[in-house]
């Protein structure tokens, strides 16, 4: 446990947004089969138990929206507490028409409507919380742009096996080897290195193998065998890509 518990918090996601789904499954079913087989439904013990709850989320929805939402655990509850709210809305608004018209299938209606709303939701913290388990670079970092910039960066060679992930929500991480112009100092480039990675990207855990670059890569441009042999991705360099 290197990380300590932080991934928890992507399971509780990864839970909240499956646990949607399947509700929203559930739902569906329960639609459709009321849809060709309508109950009875009493308009007005609807209204009456749905505005009860619009007032009870209402209240819980404006209290979590002030919290931290980048987690995704706290981005998984609000949605289940939104996705309350708007069902007790449509509760409502059906148990009104059942109420004025006698429209039974309203209900049916509205569930339906609640039901794609709980499944974007939860298609959302899903594919969020995967990216994540997949170590996928986080989104708005753009590794590319970033092994370039950093390629770029004074008496840097070449930057390679670059990795960026995401150890929990809004903690991204970045690992790479880094090779430095003969002479000059690894440790300074380092230094420089993390503070631009901080400062301009926003990831204060790097992790960095600095080495002297080998002659060979100065005069090919490119890495001889001294250097991982077998390096992951593409290379970067000040000129652009090497295969």
């Amino acid at each position: 446990m290197t990380f300590g518990w932080k991934r928890v918090e992507i399971l509780s996601a990864f839970a909240n947004g499956a646990t949607l789904l399947l509700l929203a499954a559930w739902l569906t079913y329960e639609a459709v089969r009321r849809l060709f087989e309508p109950p009875e439904v009493t308009g007005g013990l609807v209204l009456v138990t749905a505005l009860i709850g619009v007032v009870v989320n209402l209240i819980a929805t404006l209290m979590i929206n002030r919290a931290n939402r980048t987690s995704l655990n706290v981005e998984g509850a609000y949605q289940h507490i939104l996705n309350d709210l708007y069902g007790f809305i449509a509760t409502a608004v059906a148990g009104a028409v059942i109420m004025l018209t006698g429209f039974v299938q309203a209900d049916v209606i509205a569930t339906l409507i609640v039901v794609a709303l709980m499944v974007k939701a939860g298609v959302d913290l899903v594919r969020a919380s995967t990216r994540i388990f997949l170590e996928t670079a986080p989104e708005g970092l753009d590794p590319s742009a970033i092994g370039a910039a950093m390629a770029a960066r004074e008496h840097v060679v070449e930057v390679h096996d670059l990795h960026i992930w995401e150890i929990t929500s809004g903690s991204p991480a970045l690992s790479a080897h880094v090779l430095v112009e003969p002479g000059h100092d690894c440790h300074a480039v380092r230094e420089d290195l993390a503070h631009f990675l901080s400062h301009d990207f926003h990831i204060d855990h790097a992790t960095l193998q600095v080495d002297h670059a080998q002659p060979g890569v100065l005069a090919l441009g490119r890495e001889t065998a001294s250097h991982c042999e077998q390096s992951h991705g593409p290379s970067h360099t000040a000129a652009g890509y090497l295969s």
